[in-house]
């Protein structure tokens, strides 16, 4: 899921949160669980104008168990995330709450 347009995931963003994104970087996030890969990917970071409450927002793209469709992800930046690694660990979390 790694070739996922930037201009998409800036879409993500907007739409799920507001404001206007504006691209950064991208980074790879490699999430351990123990000994055992938990995820592996590229979170894109983005600058976020005319948001309330954040001032960053990270968006990324994993594929669907048992389908050859995307999930999108776009998390703020804000409480306990942080960074690219603290929004993945929150959309896991989130995913394994909610489904």
């Amino acid at each position: 899921m790694e070739n996922v347009s930037v201009d998409l995931l800036k879409r993500v963003i907007e739409s799920q949160h507001g404001g206007t994104g504006s691209f950064v970087q991208s980074l790879r996030v490699h999430k351990t669980n123990g000994d055992k890969t938990a995820w592996d990917g590229v979170v894109h970071v983005f600058d976020l104008k005319n948001h309330p409450q954040a001032k960053r927002a990270y968006a990324w793209a994993s594929p669907i168990k048992g389908s050859k469709k995307p999930r999108y992800f776009a998390v703020l930046h804000q409480g306990a995330v942080r960074g690219p690694g603290e929004a993945v660990k929150a959309a896991v979390a989130a995913v394994k709450k909610w489904g």
